[in-house]
């Protein structure tokens, strides 16, 4: 397994774990948190790991995630 794969597997783990205390948020915020966990990994995978990649997806998810519910 890459570098890259493992790197984006272990942020995916740490998300879900972190995502375990988010009960006492609201649906929106979860959503929100969701949304740039899965944009920040997205990102990474698509820009091989680049820093830019991995911020700008979990930014752009985040948004998309607040959105979801209105």
């Amino acid at each position: 397994m890459k570098a890259n794969r493992k790197s984006s597997l272990a942020l995916a783990v740490l998300m879900l774990v972190a995502l375990n205390g988010c009960s006492g948020m609201s649906k929106r915020e979860q959503n929100t948190a969701i949304g740039a966990g899965v944009g920040g990994v997205a990102g990474s995978v698509l820009t091989g790991g680049s820093t830019a990649g991995t911020l700008g997806g979990a930014a752009v998810g985040g948004v998309i995630g607040n959105r979801v519910d209105k």
